[in-house]
């Protein structure tokens, strides 16, 4: 059985055995062949093909496809080992006169691979470009399409091109063969016409790989702009409808070290108006980015980093972020955001986000948007600001959140910017036990004409508030409520104590108020005509009620008829406390709670002076008497 089988593998090799050195020895003959064709096309092209030809060749093809005219003016080079190359310097390209003389650009050397075997046969095509300093001027009109070109083959294949069954489709007659580009140390220049800005490129380093017109196309820049290199990579199977304005299907990449931003989607060059796909965007350093842009937010130091990912699409006169994921400095939050924008009325921005645990200080420096320091001159010449060319309706929510040395539970707030006014709103959240709610108004002008603000606080512990906020002195510690209504005629950035009006409103229940020992007090009055605050400081004024209002003015508070209810005596003060200086003047009284107690608890007049948290105190006699017959 064994031998059967051997012979029929041999029946089946043998075949094969006689016929194998037949094909080895005909491939030989012919790969000989073809390599000695190719050495001799390479030893005698420089006899058959003259350098004139070439490069006017190369000057057709280049006056084909922009459709402007091509000059050069260096010696040209050829090679023809490995590949047939020719190498071009200083040549211009620019409208023929006739047309305007309008010049594209210059570059100091190109160099581009063509095929022998075509320059053989008269004919001229190239492939695989290397340009080296190229200086380009671009155009963008004022419906935001690029001017590519004047009227050669790559204008009229923008123009030509079609969208069809989810396609870009190109006449034949329009097609061509590209291949790859290298761009080495350029700069180009953009135009903007509308904005009438112009954009500077420098050190533009790009690969471009467009095999044909009608194909896909991808490619990788480097460029500097404004001292910051920045790399796009871009690539798209519809780059004819992307250059045309068209709805595309597009993937861009835009990497820095102040921005990472990344577009997957169909988009287009000239409006937002059908744009469709994912956006990620990251902001390591916010500062950072708005200096090299040239733009200054006054306290956005604060907001240190941000970052976004979401689905974007167009939604009527606007766009519309789905599934948005947003990041600002350590807090994060999901939500859903949109952009409107109406032809002559201002952008708005609406939506909600809900974070897990937040600052709202990022949130109300960002608020807090106007223009740079030292443009108040052109604030007065009517320029326009942030606050008059956008408008906010933002609503917020967060389980934590923390506003400085505060910190907040179920917040929901919003913000909104509309009519040239700001407002900032806590309509909930818990604080300190209690409930708070807060309004942050700003006027006119960019915050320029002033601001107030609106604080409502409801049964908080002001025992704990006063220990978070390390306060210092004798100061009620109790659950309590507040009323705080301030107003500023300044800019909001500028305004100091002395600038702030308003009036404040303080009550509590039952509570304390530590350092102060009212038979000290008492005792202190009786023995001397003046001491400090601290000599009755060994016990703490327990009382069951306070009630306290003060008016601001001119930088400092008036205070009107504080009492302060004990079970048995009620301390009331009225008077004038500065800010900066911490300075008091103040009457005071101690007498009975109980009228009936009033023999064993007489009226104890007094006089506060000197500053917190140690003032002076001074004892006023009655009429009649002295404080110490009392």
């Amino acid at each position: 059985m064994s031998t059967s089988r051997h012979r029929r593998w041999r029946r089946k090799i043998g075949p094969v055995s006689r016929w194998l050195p037949a094909f080895a020895r005909l491939s030989t003959v012919f790969l000989l062949i073809a390599l000695a064709l190719f050495v001799a096309l390479r030893v005698a092209a420089p006899y058959l093909i003259s350098t004139g030809f070439v490069r006017s060749g190369i000057e057709d093809a280049l006056s084909k496809w922009t459709g402007y005219h091509a000059e050069i003016k260096g010696s040209p080079v050829l090679e023809f080992w490995p590949t047939p190359r020719i190498t071009l310097n200083r040549i211009t390209i620019r409208q023929p006169r006739e047309s305007g003389d309008k010049l594209l650009g210059s570059i100091e050397s190109l160099s581009a691979d063509f095929s022998l075997i075509d320059a053989l046969r008269g004919r001229t095509s190239f492939h695989e470009f290397h340009l080296v300093r190229p200086n380009l001027a671009l155009t963008r009109d004022e419906k935001g399409l690029i001017d590519w070109s004047y009227a050669g083959l790559l204008a009229r294949a923008i123009g030509g091109v079609r969208y069809e069954n989810g396609a870009e489709v190109l006449d034949p007659d329009l097609d061509a063969e590209i291949g790859a580009v290298t761009v080495e140390d350029g700069t180009l220049v953009v135009t903007d016409i509308k904005s009438a800005k112009a954009y500077h490129f420098d050190s533009v380093t790009a690969d471009i790989a467009w095999p044909r017109l009608s194909g896909a196309i991808s490619a990788v820049i480097i460029a500097r702009i404004n001292g910051e290199d920045l790399k796009v990579d871009f690539a798209s199977r519809q780059p004819l409808l992307a250059f045309a304005g068209r709805n595309a299907e597009t993937r861009t990449s835009l990497t820095s070290n102040l921005l990472t931003a990344h577009f997957q989607g169909i988009a287009s060059i000239a409006s937002l108006s059908a744009l469709s796909g994912n956006i990620t965007a990251s902001i390591p350093d916010v500062p950072a980015l708005l200096t090299w842009s040239g733009r200054s937010i006054p306290g956005i130091a604060t907001l240190k980093s941000a970052s976004l990912e979401s689905d974007i699409m167009s939604s009527g006169n606007g766009l519309r972020f789905n599934n948005l994921s947003l990041s600002l400095n350590e807090a994060s939050a999901t939500g859903v955001m949109d952009l409107f924008t109406q032809p002559g009325k201002r952008p708005k921005i609406g939506g909600t986000l809900a974070f897990d645990q937040m600052n709202l200080k990022p949130f109300l420096d960002a608020f807090a948007l106007r223009l740079a320091a030292g443009e108040a001159e052109d604030i007065s010449a009517g320029i326009n600001g942030p606050l008059r060319v956008l408008d906010v309706d933002v609503r917020l929510s967060a389980r934590r959140a923390q506003m400085g040395l505060f910190e907040l539970s179920d917040v929901g707030a919003s913000m909104i910017v509309a009519g040239g006014e700001a407002k900032f709103d806590i309509g909930d959240s818990q604080f300190e036990g209690g409930e708070m709610t807060a309004h942050l108004e700003a006027t006119q002008r960019d915050f320029d004409g002033g601001g107030k603000l609106q604080l409502s606080i409801r049964n908080a512990d002001f025992a704990a508030l006063a220990e978070r906020l390390q306060l210092k002195g004798p100061l009620p510690l109790a659950t309590g409520s507040l009323d705080l209504d301030l107003q500023s005629p300044k800019a909001i950035w500028t305004t100091g104590l002395a600038d702030v009006t308003g009036r404040l409103h303080f009550w509590t229940g039952e509570g304390t108020i530590p350092g102060i020992d009212a038979a000290a007090l008492r005792t202190q009055a009786a023995e001397k005509p003046f001491f400090p605050l601290s000599a009755a400081a060994g016990g703490a004024f327990a009382f069951n009620q306070l009630n306290l209002q003060a008016d601001f003015a001119n930088g400092s508070a008036e205070m009107h008829d504080a009492r302060i209810a004990g079970a048995t005596q009620t301390l009331t003060l009225s008077g004038v406390i500065t800010y900066q200086s911490n300075g008091l003047a103040l009457s005071g009284s101690l007498d009975a709670t109980d009228p009936a107690k009033a023999a064993e608890l007489p009226l104890l007049p007094f006089f506060i002076g000197g500053s917190w948290p140690n003032p002076v105190i001074s004892p006023v006699p009655l009429f009649g008497n002295t404080p110490q017959a009392q």
